[in-house]
């Protein structure tokens, strides 16, 4: 038994070396040469007159837009509304071109609530939009907070619509 062993596995040897051998001898198939591509002799070109050299103006450097629409609010809250991550982002990109500027952040609300809890909610509501610009790399030194209350509304307190428009943030150059 040992022996069929044995030479059953010098068969197998011999048979893997031999098809190993067979595979490292076969020939590589020439490829066809590529067609030789015709070439045109060199064209000489005559200059008769030197075109006139047209100067770039300096790039003008795009100043800063510092108009920024109202920063909206929910009923008796501090949190961003979503809608305002768009002109917060607009007014990050602008404030960037020119870091030295300086802005006030006046928060306002509407009428509804006592005088007390609505300056402390404006106050909220302007640390909230600072706090924002910060996390998006601006300076805490160019920005002031103030809190106005409802004493600047810019629509009337009486309907919906008008008391939605004075929850606000507004960014002003300083």
């Amino acid at each position: 038994m040992r022996i069929f062993r044995t030479s059953l596995m010098l068969a197998l040897m011999a048979f893997l070396s031999v098809t190993l051998y067979s595979c490292k001898t076969k020939k590589v198939v020439a490829k066809p040469k590529p067609a030789p591509v015709a070439t045109q002799p060199p064209v000489k070109e005559t200059v008769t007159e030197a075109a006139p050299v047209k100067e770039e103006a300096a790039p003008v450097e795009e100043k800063a837009n510092f108009s920024f629409a109202n920063i909206q609010f929910e009923f008796n809250s501090s949190v961003l509304k979503t809608e305002s991550f768009q002109v917060l982002d607009q007014a990050t990109r602008e404030m960037k071109k020119d870091p030295s500027v300086k802005f006030v952040l006046n928060g306002h609300s509407s009428a509804e609530g006592s005088p007390a809890h609505n300056m402390q909610l404006s106050v909220d509501r302007a640390n909230a939009v600072k706090s924002y610009l910060i996390n998006a790399g601006l300076s805490a030194s160019n920005f002031t907070v103030k809190g106005h209350g409802e004493a600047q509304p810019v629509s009337s307190n009486t309907s919906e619509e008008g008391r939605v428009q004075n929850r606000r943030v507004e960014i002003k150059k300083n």
